[in-house]
């Protein structure tokens, strides 16, 4: 492979290429009053532009290139990142087949008083989205409980939405199964389980604080009725949850789950056959299929863009306006504005995080960051502006669910300001204290 060049804007280029596409059509969508505009031009068909663009500029060879751009695919971490990626969508996609979803919101829902829905709805949205790795998943099954909550109890829907989201993108940053752990994990080198422990540090106040604020702002005057659930139903969750906490692999985690799930399903449900489980398991692959590929293909594009010295120029760029206080704050700083700047764009934050990760790992390793900070503070910060920006697909999801504006509802996310000022904090003091340990492979 060719050495890399002089540090050089110019080869940034195809990444402010796939962004304009991205993000100029969401716009475009959005004018014209289309529902989810920002998802009416796939990522993995915007960037294909960027990526000829790429090939075009970089100095070698196009064969060189060529080369460079399948070396990125077949990077360590993107492939690994993959097959966990298809591991965690089959295993959603067969506990939800199941009944799984259901049984663990009605076993939760069961056991509220009225006076604490809203802290309940956070707490149920938080546990089911950690088990499963998704927020995605978890508005999707919360959202329609969360409205019967608040119609038959004079709870405001705003509120009662925002709950829901707030604790769906709290369990999709701590969760040791989710797709933005994955990539913030592989691309700092650091174990998931330790970036869970300081990750659940820095969320933990913006947890309680945001529990405090929904039971001060929820104002129930009585209770909906609960459908009658399986409690076995619950078990693959749990095990999921526990096995991942225990620090087994995250890929015996899940095959432990599909497995688990698929076995309580035919055990519980008559109806449910091996047949419906190969095809529940394909569908979780499929519905994984668009981060995958993108994924892969970013890899790719990230390669050659570092090879031709464009991260090398951001970099140096991020150094330059934190140099003024050269040091830990100064990393963590450029780290979390440098994914916080890409998740506005692309409004995705795996994507934001597989975007940032390269240059946020080579900021923590100039700054001396912890890998365990610099991988928690990419998490952090990407669900923070994913779970507050109108045209995340998380909000655009619940407001069509629950017929809201998207706009009204991120002043009601009440974790995501929470977390964000939490994690700021965390960089002014440099909280919590870490003990040195050797990264993960």
């Amino acid at each position: 492979m060719p050495k890399p060049v002089h540090p050089r804007a110019s080869a940034l280029l195809p990444l402010l290429l796939f962004l304009l596409i991205f993000l100029g059509s969401g716009i475009y969508y959005s004018l014209s009053g289309t529902d989810f505009a920002f998802y009416q031009i796939k990522a993995p068909v915007a960037i294909l532009p960027a990526i000829i663009l790429g090939l075009l500029l970089a100095k070698p060879s196009y064969r060189e290139n060529l080369q460079t751009f399948i070396d990125g695919i077949g990077d360590r971490n993107i492939i690994t990142m993959a097959l966990v990626f298809l591991l965690a969508g089959a295993f959603s996609s067969v506990t939800k087949a199941i009944g799984g979803v259901d049984a663990t919101v009605n076993m939760g829902l069961s056991v509220l008083p009225p006076s604490l829905i809203l802290p309940g709805l956070f707490v149920i949205a938080a546990f089911i989205s950690t088990a499963m790795g998704t927020s995605m998943g978890t508005i999707g099954a919360l959202v329609p409980i969360a409205l019967g909550f608040a119609e038959a109890t004079g709870l405001s829907i705003p509120l009662a939405v925002g709950a829901v989201i707030g604790g769906a993108m709290a369990g999709d940053n701590l969760s040791i199964i989710s797709d933005t752990t994955i990539a913030a994990t592989r691309t700092q080198g650091v174990g998931m389980r330790d970036k869970f422990r300081l990750n659940l540090i820095i969320a933990l106040p913006a947890m309680l604080l945001t529990l405090a604020v929904l039971f001060v702002v929820g104002d129930a005057h009585g209770a909906a009725a609960v459908e009658a659930y399986n409690p076995w139903l619950v078990l693959p969750y749990l095990s999921v949850l526990v096995l991942a906490l225990c620090g087994l692999d995250v890929m015996i985690v899940l095959m432990t789950g599909i497995i688990l799930s698929g076995v309580t399903g035919m055990l519980v449900k008559p109806d449910y056959a091996l047949a419906s489980y190969g095809n529940d398991i394909y569908q979780g692959f499929a519905g994984m299929l668009e981060i995958t590929i993108l994924s892969m293909l970013i890899g790719g594009l990230s390669a050659i863009m570092k090879q031709e010295g464009g991260l090398d120029w951001l970099r140096e760029r991020i150094q330059a306006l934190t140099s003024r206080s050269a040091g830990r704050r100064s990393g963590e700083t450029g780290i979390a504005g440098l994914v916080s700047l890409t998740n506005l764009f692309v409004a995705n934050n795996t994507v934001a995080i597989i975007i940032s990760g390269s240059v946020a790992k080579d900021l923590a390793d100039h700054y001396q960051v912890d890998p365990r900070r610099s991988a928690s503070l990419l998490d952090i910060f990407s669900c923070v502006i994913q779970g507050l920006i109108p045209y995340g697909a998380q909000i655009l999801l619940a407001g069509s669910l629950a017929a809201l504006s998207p706009m009204l509802l991120i002043s009601q996310v009440h974790y995501c300001w929470l977390l964000g000022l939490m994690a700021v904090l965390a960089i002014a003091f440099g909280l919590p204290r870490l003990k040195p340990t050797t990264p993960a492979a």
